[in-house]
């Protein structure tokens, strides 16, 4: 994996761990409730460690109860102009 794709992971991570959290929810209470993803999935997800697919960011955004496009609110991808 390239560097500025890992920089986009990272701020994907960021962004999604910062979403659960805020709906003050573990890692764990929060797929459990949902059932969508296991724990292994997020937790990777969380830590930038995969590439995520879309069909999983769909999973994530109907688990946080908001819109995909919500899901990438703020972000910025400029890191894709050097790939």
């Amino acid at each position: 994996m390239q560097q500025n794709e890992r920089k986009i992971l990272k701020k994907l991570a960021h962004r999604i761990k910062k979403l659960r959290k805020e709906e003050s929810r573990s890692l764990n209470s929060f797929v459990f409730e949902h059932g969508l993803i296991t724990t292994a999935t997020l937790s990777r997800i969380e830590n930038g460690l995969v590439d995520v697919k879309f069909t999983t960011l769909v999973k994530l955004s109907q688990m946080l109860n908001i819109s995909l496009s919500e899901l990438f609110d703020g972000m910025t991808f400029k890191d894709f102009e050097e790939i």
